[in-house]
């Protein structure tokens, strides 16, 4: 009796063994598309400074409408930060016409930050998301989120003439 336990034992352990391996299978094309999405924004925020709200928005809509994203879409999330020589941060996606903060010089328009900062300063994309690992077991859906975040930091090399240049940072 306790050779066929032991059968039994090893025949699930085994089951669960081979189900966890394959949810890693698939885990690899989930993340390597996290990785594609954070460069592909990373190479715009280098050419603008920022990033544009379409280009954000096109971004987000595609992850959240792929296979595995869709499972979890709202854990979804994108953040695109820019850090100034003294360390502040601050969202750096702004409107997709650039004439709306060209009309007034310095940092500042009507109040608020613009989104971008001059030549040579670092932009940070972030892109979080959870996998979901799930398992059936004798009718039992079984489900673990898996966070996971990927970050891509550019300088960007956009002369601005609206800001002061210090040189690089």
């Amino acid at each position: 009796m306790v050779g066929a336990l032991k059968a039994v034992l090893i025949a699930i352990i085994s089951t669960v063994v081979l189900f966890l391996i394959m949810q890693l299978a698939f885990f690899f094309p989930f993340y390597l598309t996290i990785v594609v999405e954070a460069f592909n924004l990373s190479n715009i925020a280098a050419n603008d400074n920022y990033v544009k709200e379409m280009y954000y928005d096109h971004s987000l809509d595609g992850l959240r409408s792929r296979a595995v994203f869709n499972k979890l879409p709202d854990e979804i999330m994108i953040e695109i930060v820019a850090t100034d020589a003294s360390g502040n941060t601050w969202e750096a996606v702004g409107d997709d016409d650039e004439r709306t903060y060209s009309h007034q010089d310095g940092p500042y328009v009507n109040g608020t930050r613009k989104p971008y900062l001059q030549r040579g300063s670092p932009v940070t994309v972030t892109i979080t998301a959870v996998y979901p690992i799930e398992m059936t077991l004798w009718g039992r859906t079984i489900t673990h989120p898996f966070p996971v975040s990927f970050s891509m930091t550019s300088i960007g090399l956009k002369y601005y003439k609206d800001l002061e240049w210090d040189g690089y940072p």
